[in-house]
């Protein structure tokens, strides 16, 4: 079990989900905001993705990310940012009689296209979605081939950025091991255990143990789950010897019919840890066992 362990807040997501609650920050000045309560709350990392403010609908806007690091330098915040770096590698085909040619909601970019934020901004963290698979949706494929997460992570590590390798299935991890091995991540490598996303790795105890005992030991661990599993889940990931991840990016409700604040989930999970006599680490305490340095 994990006594120590800090608290992941992933703020907004890119799903479809601003249209099911009002709490789900929008516009890159909402979204600082956000980060900002859930950092009161407790949270030493926030993770963010960028939305259309007008829309809500999920973007790689580089001039977003910027308004978003621009807000959070102001604020004089201590905390940890993780940026994604998920979006373009959306794949739709069409209906099974017609795969092809592709739907028009396909979002396919460049390795660079995909990185481009973190080149220009340099968070401390951002995120490698370490493989591909059939992701939620009958039509839609999450798509990282082997040979454009080599070049995501080669310009990552020219950014001097941290990445935080997701394993949404087994076999994303033998990939991200493969990663390692080139030299592409560098020590010690940050993994996140991302489960009950369909149709991914399940959110069970078993298969929470299953990838977490193949993990390599001196890899620095975290997982969720999504939905009702969420909060749940930080109990299981600190039994698992891994730190924790909250936020409205993976789960909109506090409980069954009351709709929550990414403040209120760390809150949440705080109370948790807390109960089972673990100590939450600060920003500080973070970079250290990751070995980042502050970039303002």
């Amino acid at each position: 079990m994990k006594f120590e362990a800090f608290i992941t807040c992933a703020v907004t997501g890119s799903g479809a989900t601003a249209e099911k609650s009002d709490r789900v920050p929008r516009s890159p000045r909402a979204i600082a905001a956000a980060c900002l309560e859930a950092r009161e709350a407790g949270a030493a990392v926030v993770h963010c993705h960028v939305r259309d403010p007008d829309t809500g609908d999920a973007s790689r806007e580089v001039a977003l990310y910027r308004e978003l690091v621009e807000h959070l330098k102001a604020s004089r915040t201590d905390a940890v940012l993780n940026l994604t770096t998920g979006m373009g590698g959306d794949l739709y085909v069409g209906p099974p009689e017609a795969p092809l040619p592709l739907s028009t909601k396909t979002d396919m970019a460049s390795a660079q296209e995909r990185v481009q934020h973190v080149l220009e901004l340099k968070p401390e963290i951002c995120t490698l979605d370490c493989g591909t698979m059939n992701f939620a949706e009958s039509d839609y494929v999450m798509t990282n081939t082997l040979s454009q997460l080599r070049a995501m992570a080669a310009l990552i590590q020219q950014a001097g950025t941290r990445p935080e390798v997701e394993i949404f299935d087994t076999g994303h991890l033998v990939l991200a091991k493969q990663l390692a091995a080139e030299g592409l991540l560098e020590q010690p490598v940050l993994a996140q255990l991302c489960t009950g996303i369909p149709y991914g790795a399940p959110a069970d105890l078993s298969t929470l143990v299953a990838l977490k005992t193949n993990v390599p030991r001196d890899w620095i661990c975290s997982a969720f789950a999504i939905g009702r599993m969420s909060l749940p889940y930080v109990s299981a990931a600190l039994l698992a010897d891994c730190h924790v991840r909250v936020g409205l990016e993976d789960n909109l409700y506090l409980k069954k019919g009351v709709l929550a604040s990414n403040a209120q989930l760390v809150t949440q999970a705080k109370t948790i840890m807390h109960a089972m006599g673990v100590r939450v680490l600060e920003p500080a305490e973070v970079r250290e066992r990751l070995n980042l340095k502050k970039r303002w």
